[in-house]
């Protein structure tokens, strides 16, 4: 009878997986090895000391930095607003407003920026090229300008 139905492409697929397969267990056994020199968990850990770096020592062992603080140094609340010079409302122009809907838009005088408003955020009679005062909220589609009235 002839030779075994195995082709030279089969034989060396197998001698591949073989040799893969025993270079994973050399792989595995020094790894082992290397986790068995240095097993101790103390060798392992590392610190962070007070100025953030890392050491070996812990922290018991480290010196202690202790900073004075003096109680008038300490601030309760929001620190008051210091002034700038600008002023706090902003002042537009009323660029576009259509009375049958209820809405329109204002550009602002000092950064040119056009801000959406509705009628229920106006406490007057509006019309176009009206110089009024505003604040400014986030709306669903941007900044809006609530508050509207005569400059």
């Amino acid at each position: 009878m002839g030779r075994s139905q195995e082709s030279f492409s089969k034989r060396e697929k197998e001698k591949k997986k073989a040799k893969k397969k025993k270079e994973k267990m050399a792989k595995r056994e020094s790894r082992n090895e290397d986790n068995n020199q240095g097993g101790s968990l103390d060798d392992m850990i590392a610190y962070v000391d007070a100025y953030g770096n890392l050491t070996d020592t812990p922290p018991e062992e480290q010196e202690k930095v202790v900073e004075e603080i003096e109680a008038e140094d300490i601030v309760i609340g929001v620190p008051k607003k210091e002034d700038t010079g600008e002023p706090d409302v902003n002042v537009g122009t009323v660029a576009f407003y259509d009375s049958s809907k209820g809405f329109g838009f204002i550009n602002d005088n000092n950064s040119g920026e056009k801000y959406f408003f509705h009628i229920n955020n106006v406490t007057f009679d509006i019309k176009e090229n009206d110089k009024v005062t505003y604040d400014i909220v986030r709306g669903r589609k941007g900044m809006d300008a609530v508050n509207v009235a005569l400059a």
